[in-house]
C-alpha cells in the first residue's frame, strides 16, 4: 500500500476519535517552553481547525498537490512573520506522532514510517521558508 493511502486510513481513525486535536496540543505544548510562548495569544478553536487542514495539505502535497499551500504557510511562519524556528517542526512532527500513536487503535510500524516520510516531505517545504 502506497504511504499516502495509509497516512490518509490512519487519519481518518485519528480524526474519529474527539479528543485527538486537543490530546495533540497538549504534547506538543508540553514538548517546550518556545512552543508554549508561540501559543499564548491564540485562539485554540480556530488553531484545531487549521492543524486539520495543515496535516490533510501535507497528505495532498505528498500525493502530488502543487506545494502552494505549504509555500504559504512557510511565509506565514518565516523569521518575518511567525518566526517559527525550523527545529521547532520536529516537535511538532514527534508531538504529532505519539497522539497518532494514542488514537489510531490500528496503527501498525509501517504506518508510522508512512506518517514520518508523508509528513517530512511537506515539512521540508515549510522549513525553506524560514
Amino acid at each position: 500500500m502506497k504511504d499516502t493511502n495509509r497516512v490518509m486510513q490512519s487519519y481518518g481513525r485519528c480524526c474519529a476519535s474527539p479528543s485527538f486535536c486537543d490530546d495533540f496540543y497538549v504534547a506538543f505544548l508540553a514538548s517546550s517552553p518556545a512552543i508554549r510562548e508561540k501559543f499564548v495569544r491564540t485562539d485554540m478553536t480556530a488553531q484545531k481547525q487549521l492543524l486539520r487542514a495543515g496535516i490533510l495539505n501535507l497528505v495532498l502535497f505528498a500525493r502530488g498537490m502543487p506545494d502552494t499551500k505549504l509555500r504559504a504557510l512557510g511565509e506565514s511562519h518565516s523569521r518575518g512573520r511567525l518566526n517559527i524556528h525550523p527545529d521547532l517542526y520536529d516537535l511538532w512532527i514527534a508531538a504529532l506522532l505519539k497522539t497518532i500513536s494514542e488514537h489510531d487503535g490500528e496503527l501498525q510500524a509501517q504506518d508510522l514510517q508512512a506518517w514520518r516520510t508523508v509528513l517530512n516531505k511537506g515539512i521540508d517545504v515549510i522549513k525553506a521558508g524560514y
